[in-house]
């Protein structure tokens, strides 16, 4: 990826806070194996400005969409209080495989760390940080649901172990989920939009990113 397709990807801009749509594929921090990651390229996210925006959060790299950044340390500042105290709203689109029978609901189940050696594979743990996501059936078609996922915690692969742990994991999740390792149909979640109250005395801003090419086709045969 080159400085003009990440600056192609900028959903929203303002002096405090961008928000990109992170493409599938792209992690956001260097990992233990090196290789591309979304760091690369925040100098092209400068417009002007002394620093690189940082992130404020995390994507797992196989997840696209919404990712909030900090143009400057106060604003990033800022923007881990939001989120650190849940006050920025995140919806994510899932397809699943088979589905809830119900058209809403919510998934209490507490996570932990599945081994030490990885500690970023998790499990369902009744010792484990507390976990709370809440769904809601958007559509349904050939074996598949569309849901729209609202994460009220924020723990690392919450969604994708709390749908598998549900007996509906999401499709092309290797890990927790029914998808080889290599050639699947990639992971179907998509950070679908997030709505940041970022100023005291303005309106929420609220940002979506389009559903990613290889989610569409599934998307659209479940009616979205």
């Amino acid at each position: 990826m080159n400085a003009e397709e990440i600056v192609s990807k900028l959903l929203y801009r303002d002096a405090l806070m961008l928000v990109i749509d992170k493409p599938a594929g792209l992690p956001v921090h260097p990992g233990p194996k090196g290789g591309e990651t979304l760091t690369h390229h925040l100098d092209a996210l400068r417009f002007g400005l002394p620093r690189k925006p940082e992130a404020a959060h995390r994507l797992d790299k196989d997840t696209s969409g919404c990712l909030v950044l900090g143009r400057h340390p106060k604003a990033i500042a800022r923007l881990n209080e939001l989120f650190k105290k849940n006050e920025i709203d995140k919806v994510y689109w899932a397809v699943v495989e088979g589905g809830p029978a119900g058209d809403e609901g919510e998934i209490d189940l507490a996570l932990a760390p599945k081994s030490p050696d990885r500690g970023w594979w998790m499990k369902v743990d009744p010792k484990g940080q507390p976990s709370l996501t809440r769904w809601r059936v958007l559509g349904r078609g050939e074996g598949l649901t569309l849901l729209e996922l609202r994460p009220v915690t924020g723990r690392t692969h919450q969604l994708r172990v709390h749908c598998q742990a549900s007996g509906w994991p999401i499709l092309g999740d290797p890990i927790y989920g029914t998808a080889p390792r290599f050639g699947g149909p990639g992971l179907h979640l998509h950070a679908r939009s997030v709505t940041v109250p970022l100023y005291p005395k303005k309106p929420p801003i609220v940002v979506e990113a389009p559903v990613p090419e290889h989610m569409r086709e599934r998307v659209v045969a479940c009616g979205g």
